[in-house]
């Protein structure tokens, strides 16, 4: 049976849809992820898509409210906002939180960020969930 982990941020845009996407296509034999935000942009931003299909990801995600969960059990909940001021979003519902900080790249609007918080979730989310019990 597969682990259930939800990775939340504010808009659902950027980071958390990186995430979702990195773990479903590295660790989908043993974990399937999802993402939401608190005040979703209602959109998965174009460099997000494009910095994972240079790493052979096709990502099909769409912006979710994290209400959207709230009767499903996780094993685990990542929030992957900035910081507190960003307003990421507390989780109230079944799962482990453990909170990682990634900057929003779509602050900068350049793809070299994008990558760069594609490669640091990729290497961090990856080891996270390969080492929980």
């Amino acid at each position: 049976m597969k682990r259930k982990v939800l990775f939340l941020c504010t808009g659902n845009s950027c980071r958390s849809q990186l995430a979702e996407a990195i773990i479903n296509a590295r660790l989908g034999e043993t974990w399937q992820a999802f993402s939401a935000g608190t005040r979703p942009a209602g959109y998965v931003h174009p460099l997000a898509i494009t910095a994972l299909q240079e790493i052979g990801i096709q990502h099909q995600g769409r912006s979710k409210l994290a209400d959207e969960f709230a009767g499903v059990d996780f094993d685990l909940v990542v929030t992957v906002c900035d910081s507190a001021a960003e307003d990421c979003p507390l989780w109230l519902g079944q799962g482990r939180r453990v909170h990682h900080s990634f900057p929003d790249p779509a602050k900068s609007g350049e793809l070299q960020d994008f990558r760069q918080v594609r490669d640091d979730i990729a290497r961090e989310m990856i080891a996270l969930l390969s080492n929980q019990p």
